[in-house]
């Protein structure tokens, strides 16, 4: 396959990583109804776990297995990656709105910039400066109006839906060099057992509240393990091989525009003017903030190992 050709299909991918993730929000939001947050991470990981389980053993074709060393940086990357961001993430859906959620995931690949530019000590451009600072305003109207409009149990929400990105940036600094040399069903797997035995262990919180999930509930589970959890994290893992972490990142503000959507589709929410405006300015100071994209960490001949990103 050519260069521009495998390009090509490493954009679908994550464009279709994006989509599957920005319903997350909504059907999260749904399934909030008759299952704890906690529990929710813990079937909808374990069930990922499983599948992938399966996935990884039917293969015919032997691939390389990571070393005690990486299997512990691929394991650390998961839990902070599956199991303390998505902790954040269903607490702030639940205090908040998915419409909230999905707005101010737009801020996540500029907080991931961000870190990997103070870690890799690289020269942000003026403009990244100014979509960085534009992004900022907007996500603070965002969380504004869900102070106004829901009191301060949604204003929490939308923080923890903030903190969640600083953990997701984190997270793919981390990856980096985790999934070095492995191939991305791999990496994914590693990634999610470690994810779904830490919420495993955090579910035990919700013990006293555990019941059998209603039809709807547990049809709605199944779609966030195997479609946002498996397909999303694949897809993503897939792409973010063949292009640079920022350029995957950048792809990913799409989440915002489709969570929204998923938001009034599926929850019957309503965006409120001053959602609307906070996720506008967002999405115009990420475009800003990724116009230079060739930073001098991306020129260097660093190779781009598999990252699963977040967000759902």
């Amino acid at each position: 396959m050519d260069e521009g050709k495998a390009r090509g299909w490493a954009i679908c991918a994550v464009v279709a990583a994006a989509l599957f993730w920005s319903s997350s929000y909504a059907v999260t939001k749904q399934v909030l109804a008759d299952v704890g947050p906690l529990s929710i991470g813990a079937i909808r990981f374990t069930l990922a776990a499983a599948l992938l389980g399966i996935m990884v053993r039917m293969r015919r074709k032997p691939v390389a297995r990571p070393d005690a060393r990486q299997r512990r940086m691929i394991h650390l990357s998961g839990l902070l990656g599956i199991t303390v961001y998505f902790v954040l993430e269903n607490i702030g859906v639940e205090l908040s709105t998915a419409s909230d959620a999905s707005l101010i995931v737009a801020t996540y690949p500029l907080m991931t910039m961000l870190l990997e530019l103070v870690v890799f000590r690289t020269r942000m451009p003026l403009l990244r400066v100014g979509g960085v600072l534009l992004a900022t305003v907007g996500a603070f109207l965002v969380v504004r109006n869900g102070a106004e409009v829901g009191g301060s149990e949604r204003w929490f929400g939308d923080v923890l839906l903030l903190l969640g990105g600083l953990v997701w940036a984190g997270y793919n600094v981390l990856g980096k060099y985790a999934g070095r040399g492995q191939d991305a069903m791999t990496l994914t797997y590693h990634q999610t057992v470690a994810g779904a035995a830490g919420f495993l262990l955090a579910s035990l919180l919700e013990a006293g509240d555990w019941q059998v999930p209603n039809g709807s509930a547990s049809a709605l589970l199944a779609y966030l393990a195997v479609a946002c959890s498996v397909g999303g994290f694949l897809l993503y893992n897939y792409g973010l091989r063949r292009m640079t972490s920022s350029v995957a990142v950048n792809i990913l503000n799409l989440v915002p525009v489709f969570g929204v959507l998923g938001a009034v589709v599926i929850n019957g929410e309503t965006v409120r003017l001053g959602q609307a405006l906070g996720g506008a300015i967002i999405i115009a100071g990420v475009a800003l903030g990724v116009i230079e994209r060739r930073t001098a960490f991306e020129q260097a001949a660093v190779p781009e190992p598999a990252v699963v990103d977040a967000r759902s």
